[in-house]
């Protein structure tokens, strides 16, 4: 008993209230010492050293939680921003795509357009609306007919050659048979030389032809063949096709020869119908040919 009371007496301490005072001016007066004098600064310098680890590692969780936020909300403002960039790419292209149909468009235009003043035709607009539903047949409609006084034998080009012939004509449209339909002719001759001579459709709009030209025909490669006007309904001096293919073979009498049209047949909506072109004079009946009487055949032999 006696030793449990002495264990007791000399354990106790100072109060709580005594060391809460002794702390109290003892910090008060450490921060007078160091506001006066600075005597601690060296002391608060390593203890800050020795206490940056800590500190670092306690602020961790909210760092790492908040690169985490800031991950993810990034990544949903990427993904969004780059679906809003894909859309705005889409529809700029459109929008290009439209700009540069439209301009090339109005160069046509420009082209048909300044075409009367550089020649004597008299010429009128016009504007594909129809093409042939059959694929073996090189004709379209355009947007005049009987109501603008469009007649079956007129010329169509483009602001590069010729396009074709009006076929048939309907009271508000007209049919109008490209020089590349089958077996369609063109009377042309060669510009380098006037070589007069005949091309043919060949039922593709990429290709025209030259029958029956022989092969010492004077005829080359990149020569361009113009209207010849000798049939009185193409005009004069049109450019019509390029050859761009010769092939002869002396076993045959006839030259191959590939040609290109000049004019945009497959190309374009706007055209040009050629109008007032000089009347030609008929030609000249055929006589008959008479055969001999029976008497005379006897009389002779």
């Amino acid at each position: 008993m006696d030793n449990t009371q002495s264990f007791t007496f000399f354990n106790r301490g100072p109060s709580s209230a005594v060391r809460l005072v002794f702390f109290i001016v003892l910090s008060l007066l450490l921060m007078f010492i160091d506001a006066r004098y600075r005597y601690l600064e060296s002391t608060r310098s390593v203890l800050s050293v020795l206490v940056s680890p800590i500190q670092r590692l306690a602020t961790m969780p909210g760092l790492l939680w908040q690169q985490a936020g800031n991950f993810f909300v990034t990544q949903q403002s990427l993904v969004e921003d780059n679906k809003s960039l894909h859309q705005q790419h889409a529809k700029d292209a459109a929008q290009l795509s439209r700009m540069l149909a439209l301009q090339q468009e109005n160069l046509h235009l420009h082209n048909l357009l300044s075409l009367p003043r550089r020649s004597e035709f008299v010429t009128q607009s016009a504007e594909i609306v129809y093409a042939e539903r059959d694929v073996f047949k090189r004709r379209v409609l355009i947007d005049k007919g009987e109501n603008a006084n469009m007649q079956a034998g007129q010329v169509v080009m483009d602001d590069t050659g010729i396009v074709g012939q009006i076929t048939r004509v309907y009271p508000w449209l007209s049919e109008v048979t490209l020089i590349t339909e089958k077996d369609h002719t063109v009377p042309v001759q060669v510009l380098r030389n006037g070589l007069r001579t005949v091309v043919f459709g060949a039922g593709d709009t990429t290709q025209l032809s030259l029958r029956y030209m022989p092969i010492s025909s004077d005829v080359q490669n990149g020569d361009l063949l113009v209207t010849s006007s000798i049939d009185g309904i193409y005009p004069p001096g049109i450019p019509v096709a390029k050859v761009i293919n010769i092939e002869r073979d002396a076993a045959y009498p006839f030259a191959r020869v590939i040609c290109l049209p000049v004019a945009g047949v497959d190309k374009y909506r706007q055209l040009l119908i050629l109008s007032g072109l000089p009347v030609l004079p008929k030609r000249p009946a055929e006589e008959p040919v008479v055969a001999p009487h029976p008497k005379n055949r006897q009389k002779k032999q």
